[in-house]
């Protein structure tokens, strides 16, 4: 695939060169697999089992309860395993190791939701996959400033965007495939996506530390891996406020989706999973098209923060868009929109964020204490929706226009950026 990046004696690290198609291909299916494995229960079977378990009344609040206790532990997990990363001289390499780990912890918090026979065991396994699953995004996002060098982020982020719409479909394909066998619905991402992390992780010639110049774990450095100066990395701290900004829309939208089917479109239930299948698919062809346009477009023009702004503006009006819908189909005129907004978004963001990362040999504990901004709105969104909803009547569509001023919020918090054009 590439030849192996060797030791990292200091605290500097530069890609050893360009990277091949192989390279990407596994790499951006591996990037899948975590989405893949996480994003059919958020969409679909998390809300489907728990409304199973304690009936219709009580499911957003039970739902708000599991995702957002889930959400705060990846708060956690995200930064200390990004940094345990940055100090692992494992002979297996850097990264490896907590991939394997992750994706494992991961299966098995999955298994445990799919066969639970109450909410609180619900929450006891969602709390694993998801601090699991962290420990694996956090190694595995880490391979792009370790191996893949300035001149192509873009490029390679654009294939990394089109990750996630490509896991929503096929995940919510594989549940509409098992519907009514809760555990097939559950397990069967997890069988795919841990073939496609083996692959990558199998391939990988991974960063590696010398022993006897890496750094030794410490209970200081716990508090240092949730450290974050904004004077001294101005440019780090307003790509993490965009991009919370950007998930918290985000959040609101793919949380409550199957609730907003229901009750303001008037869906049946059992008409659900076809319906979000049917507007992840439109969605998601027009974000392939415009991640991979976006993110080669970013490269050849040497430029991030113009796509990222006008991305996320494309993503507010989407969300406006929803707001005012009260039909099917205004929903999926509104989850096209989004398409356009999110692809761009996520391919050119993801370039600009490796590109303003403080220190090189701290890129996974940056990166990890950087997906706070991709966490902490799922643990959020779920607490405050409720509130949004009892203030307004149970009013979607408030709901969405909320969801759709965080994402204008995000166009402007990117201005700021100095560092990057």
């Amino acid at each position: 695939m590439r030849g192996a990046t060797g030791s990292v004696p200091g605290r500097g690290h530069t890609p050893p060169g360009p990277v091949g198609p192989r390279f990407v291909a596994t790499y951006a299916l591996a990037y899948m697999s975590v989405a893949l494995m996480l994003i059919a229960p958020l969409l679909v079977t998390l809300a489907l089992k728990i409304r199973s378990i304690v009936g219709a009344e009580q499911a957003p609040e039970s739902l708000a309860l599991v995702t957002g206790v889930g959400g705060l532990l990846t708060v956690v997990a995200a930064p200390v395993f990004g940094r345990l990363s940055d100090r692992t001289p494992s002979r297996y390499g850097m990264r490896r190791p907590w991939m394997v780990g992750g994706l494992t912890g991961g299966v098995l918090g999955i298994a445990v939701v799919a066969t639970a026979p109450s909410v609180v065991v619900v929450l006891i396994g969602w709390c694993l996959a998801q601090v699991s699953f962290n420990a694996l995004q956090a190694a595995l996002v880490a391979v792009l400033p370790d191996q893949v060098p300035v001149s192509q982020r873009g490029t390679v982020s654009g294939v990394l965007g089109i990750t996630v719409p490509v896991a929503a479909v096929l995940g919510t394909f594989l549940v509409q495939l098992f519907e009514g066998h809760q555990p097939a619905m559950f397990l069967a991402p997890c069988v795919i996506g841990s073939c496609l992390v083996l692959l990558f992780t199998l391939h990988l010639h991974d960063r590696r530390l010398d022993r006897a110049t890496a750094r030794k774990w410490t209970l200081r450095d716990l508090g240092a891996a949730f450290h974050l100066d904004p004077r001294r990395s101005p440019d780090f701290a307003w790509a993490f406020v965009g991009r919370f900004l950007f998930i918290c829309a985000f959040a609101f939208l793919t949380t409550y989706q199957a609730y907003y089917l229901i009750d303001r479109v008037g869906s049946a239930e059992a008409e659900v999973p076809a319906q979000v299948f049917l507007a992840t698919l439109v969605q998601s062809a027009v974000l392939v098209v415009a991640s991979l346009v976006g993110g080669r477009l970013s490269d050849r023009r040497r430029r991030r923060k113009v796509f990222v702004a006008a991305a996320a503006l494309t993503y507010g009006v989407a969300l406006f868009v929803i707001a005012a819908a009260d039909s099917f189909g205004g929903f999926l005129v509104g989850m096209a929109i989004s398409g356009l907004g999110f692809g761009t978004y996520m391919a050119v963001d993801l370039a600009l964020v490796a590109d303003v990362l403080p220190n090189s040999a701290d890129s996974a504990r940056d990166l990890g204490l950087f997906n706070i901004a991709n966490a902490l709105p799922y643990a959020l969104a779920p607490a405050v929706a409720p509130l949004i909803l009892a203030a307004s009547g149970d009013s979607y569509a408030v709901l969405y226009a909320v969801a759709g001023t965080c994402a204008l919020l995000a166009a402007a918090a990117v201005v700021p950026i100095r560092s990057v054009r």
